[in-house]
């Protein structure tokens, strides 16, 4: 078999069918199809413009090469973004995540180092002295005892590596900065996610319900912000059982101040987790504002708040409680032993 079928009518102008793209992925993982070949078919895919059919079969087909995580019983979240925006913000997701867990749901998040950002999630995790697990079974162990693990891609998608060669080489967005947030290898049946393109946020509502997804809120912030922004005009779509729902909002709706996004720019890996170990801290600030208005839509995303202002409610209980900063050390604490463990060894 050969990409060129497919190659031929995406530079036809023809969107591929879910099963289709499903073929094409397969063979897209198979290290026997040459890497030339692969490129054609990201650049025609690129030139066409991806469609949610095309995003989920892609999805579907990484998430089932993705290697396998055990898992406690539980209804886990991802929040990790697709990234790409450019706008050099610190690490917001990474953040968020200990505020979700401190306010006592499960978050399994993906992510990966730098790409556009200065730091990247599994770059800042680093710096705060949390090692990124390549045992799954710690993974597993991390999340029964603290409802909280972050899963590096690499580790997670090995197959990717090749592929990450041909990414490099195009130096061009392709349809895998869509699919990073959908291929989480832990089972996920809520999600909040942001993308870097605002005409798209209704698709990937679309993409989610087709990966089984019952309830998940996609988000583009202001300048395509992927995350909620206080700057500007938040574009928002919310999946509800099967139900697609478009909306707007802005900082002030939910009783939180703008602010321009230069305001929360980031710095190094060790600059961000100064400013994520701050906040966690409770240190008033737009970087708080930031955190509580991504978290508190999680919180709703997730169902536990029934108004995104309840949910911002929450995200500032779990930080002034101290147990989101007691999230961020058991995991550091946990990394730490399992590091002396294996150098032990």
């Amino acid at each position: 078999m050969t990409l060129s079928p497919y190659i031929t009518k995406l530079t036809s102008n023809e969107h591929l069918l879910f099963q289709e793209m499903q073929q094409a992925a397969e063979l897209i993982f198979d290290e026997q199809t040459p890497k030339e070949e692969i490129a054609l078919f990201l650049l025609a895919m690129c030139q066409k413009g991806e469609t949610a059919q095309e995003v989920a079969g892609l999805a579907s087909i990484m998430k089932a090469h993705a290697v396998s995580v055990d898992v406690p019983e539980g209804l886990y979240i991802d929040n990790c973004g697709t990234g790409g925006d450019g706008l050099q913000s610190f690490n917001i997701s990474t953040t968020s995540a200990f505020v979700l867990a401190g306010g006592g749901i499960f978050v399994a998040k993906h992510g990966n180092r730098k790409i556009s950002s200065a730091s990247g999630s599994s770059d800042v995790l680093e710096a705060l002295g949390i090692s990124l697990l390549p045992n799954t079974s710690q993974t597993t162990d991390l999340l029964k005892k603290h409802g909280i693990a972050f899963l590096h891609a690499p580790n997670m998608h090995p197959k990717l590596k090749r592929i990450g060669e041909i990414r490099q080489a195009l130096g061009k967005p392709t349809i895998f900065n869509l699919v990073g947030p959908l291929t989480n290898p832990v089972p996920l049946k809520t999600q909040f996610v942001g993308i870097n393109r605002p005409n798209f946020t209704t698709d990937y509502a679309e993409v989610l319900h087709l990966l089984g997804r019952e309830r998940a809120i996609v988000v583009s912030g202001a300048k395509g912000m992927d995350e909620a922004s206080l700057d500007d005009e938040n574009t928002f779509v919310l999946l509800d059982h099967g139900d697609i729902i478009p909306f707007k909002l802005r900082a002030e709706d939910v009783g939180l101040t703008p602010q321009p996004l230069s305001a929360i720019r980031g710095g190094s890996p060790v600059e961000n987790a100064q400013i994520l170990r701050d906040l966690l801290k409770g240190k008033q600030s737009v970087y708080f504002d930031t955190v509580i208005l991504n978290a508190g839509i999680a919180f709703f995303a997730y169902g536990l708040a029934d108004t995104m202002k309840e949910g911002i409610a929450m995200a500032k209980e779990s930080i002034f409680s101290g147990r989101a900063y007691e999230k961020l050390e058991n995991v550091v604490a946990y990394s730490q032993k399992a590091l002396q463990e294996e150098s032990a060894k």
